[in-house]
């Protein structure tokens, strides 16, 4: 049926409005789907492990990437499209967007590798709606702890890269930014009339 990706980083609440929607779905009897990146599938998470594994610190910006690619590309094969094909819908916390914000700006990496590389193990799937949840750096350092995995614990020079990728992506039509310091009910609100405007359950 459609793609539903959420992006933002760290700390924005992503996790806390997938959740909401996903109480709305099932009131509505809609087919659904969650899927978290990196990971969502078996090959996925082992992944993601390594990933996210504070003792990685050695980890080139170019590896870091690909193996985001690789995670994505399985996901994508293994899951989204079957399921998307049976009609499904389908919410993906974080996707292409995500490495291109991180990896492409934040790691200094470019766009357009991000994005070729991206696609191709996509095959060239995108959202048809991303919701991206903004957040600032005194809310940020309020959400994030330090002591968080090997990307949250990252400084917020390094986020401030971030952001300026999703501000360039976000000039997207399909992207919806939304204030992550409203309340969680204003900002499921808005969430909502977006999802109501763009498909018919």
């Amino acid at each position: 049926m459609a793609l539903v990706t959420f992006e933002g980083i760290d700390g924005c609440g992503k996790s806390t409005q997938i959740e909401m929607l996903k109480t709305y779905l099932k009131k509505k009897n809609v087919e659904f789907s969650v899927f978290r990146e990196p990971g969502g599938t078996s090959i996925g998470e082992q992944i993601r492990q390594i990933l996210l594994n504070r003792d990685n610190t050695d980890m080139s910006a170019k590896t870091e990437f690909l193996l985001y690619a690789a995670s994505r590309a399985q996901l994508v094969e293994k899951e989204v499209k079957p399921r998307l094909e049976r009609g499904e819908f389908v919410i993906l916390d974080r996707y292409i967007d995500s490495s291109v914000a991180y990896q492409g700006f934040g790691r200094k990496l470019g766009k357009r590798m991000v994005v070729l590389i991206n696609e191709f193990a996509t095959e060239v799937l995108y959202p048809d709606l991303t919701f991206y949840l903004e957040i600032d750096e005194e809310t940020f350092k309020k959400r994030v702890r330090s002591s968080g995995d090997r990307m949250e614990s990252e400084g917020w020079d390094f986020m401030e890269r971030v952001i300026k990728g999703y501000e360039f992506l976000s000039k997207s039509r399909r992207f919806v930014k939304i204030d992550s310091r409203l309340s969680q009910d204003r900002i499921f609100n808005y969430i909502i009339r977006e999802i109501e405007s763009h498909f018919s359950f």
